[in-house]
């Protein structure tokens, strides 16, 4: 059931990509003075901005369906394992606690002395 409604969120996601990007923007009224709403008749004589927002408003519905209903799913997933009867094995500890080493109460910063560089001659 969640397979296909991935594969039907991932094509309704590709189709709202490209519907969006079909859709002419709000400055695209200015070429209709100048000769160019003929191409508009496609569509009807409304033109193609109702059509394709009517189409957008429904590729967003389900892809909002299918985002509510995989969010839905992936909460509600069982937790039950195919391995239930199968008892884990004992682990043993065999590694020995390491010995102990001296502690330093110097700072290992201050004992570590870098090289001064001497400074250059002049000539």
């Amino acid at each position: 059931m969640s397979t296909f409604i991935i594969l039907v969120h991932v094509v309704v996601c590709v189709a709202l990509i490209l519907i969006v990007l079909l859709q002419t923007g709000k400055g695209a009224d200015m070429g209709v003075a100048f000769g160019g709403g003929s191409s508009r008749t496609l569509f009807g004589s409304s033109g193609a901005s109702s059509f394709l927002s009517k189409l957008t408003t429904g590729a967003a519905v389900v892809f909002m369906l299918t985002s509510l209903s995989l969010a839905y799913l992936s909460s509600h997933r069982s937790t039950s394992s195919i391995m239930s009867d199968v008892v884990a094995p004992k682990t043993e500890q065999t590694q020995q606690a390491p010995a102990e080493s001296p502690v330093k109460s110097e700072d290992p910063l201050a004992s570590a002395e870098a090289p001064v560089p001497e400074p250059a001659e002049k000539e």
